[in-house]
């Protein structure tokens, strides 16, 4: 294995409820290498979108660590986490997630307009001509087909050359035929881009195309192959 770019260590998460303490993820382990694609599957309830949340440094864990290219998120506060996330990460969500007043093309010019890039318009056009939406730059959110929303999703995820990019449920609202070629999109930007993915995911063909599969069953790694 490769050298690890993602490294989880006895990650737990639990939280006080009116019925006492809920664990949701408990010791959780495993590492990802860079360029590698893991799918992370498991019942609804199961911790996924937890999990995703923690390795994305977008909630803190209650026990264990969460390394990204050698960096702990737990060394981390707030606006260190968001640093590490616009300089490293990307994210696709089930429901896109893009602004409605915004263009194809200024959707995915925004990560870069925070980034400082000067360039940010032409480096825009460019990964919506590689989504296949070179010529939709100018339409709306409202405009767009499900399919063509989740390749401006892509595309901006894709944009600023994340080292990981996240997808939570990224085929979940969509039908089979353009989920398929959702799936074919984010693999293809894998292997070109070499980005290391990281997917949960309740569709069962998009599991079968990623290296490795991690089960979790009430919160905790079945599977660790």
């Amino acid at each position: 294995m490769k050298e690890a770019l993602l490294i989880v260590d006895n990650l737990g998460k639990a939280v006080t409820s009116p019925e006492g303490r809920l664990t949701i993820l408990s010791d959780v382990s495993f590492g990802v290498a860079a360029g590698e694609t893991i799918a992370i599957v498991g019942a609804s309830g199961s911790g996924k979108s937890t999990l995703l949340g923690l390795l994305a440094g977008l909630d803190e864990p209650s026990s264990g660590k969460v390394v990204i290219a050698g960096r702990d998120l737990n060394g981390l506060d707030e606006d260190g986490r968001a640093s590490l996330r616009a300089e490293l990460v990307g994210f696709v969500f089930q429901s896109f997630h893009l602004l409605p007043a915004l263009t194809a093309l200024e959707n995915v010019m925004l990560p870069l307009e925070l980034a400082g890039a000067k360039d940010a318009r032409e480096r825009a056009r460019i990964v919506l001509q590689e989504v296949g939406l070179g010529e939709r730059v100018g339409h709306y959110p409202n405009q767009l087909s499900g399919g063509e929303q989740q390749r401006v999703a892509i595309a901006r995820a894709f944009a600023t050359e994340p080292k990981i990019l996240f997808a939570d449920e990224p085929t979940g609202s969509l039908d089979t035929r353009t989920g398929d070629k959702i799936i074919e999109l984010l693999f293809d930007l894998n292997t070109r881009r070499g980005t290391t993915l990281v997917l949960v995911t309740h569709d069962e063909h998009l599991a079968s195309r990623c290296n490795r599969t991690l089960t979790l069953d009430a919160g905790r790694l079945q599977v660790a192959a």
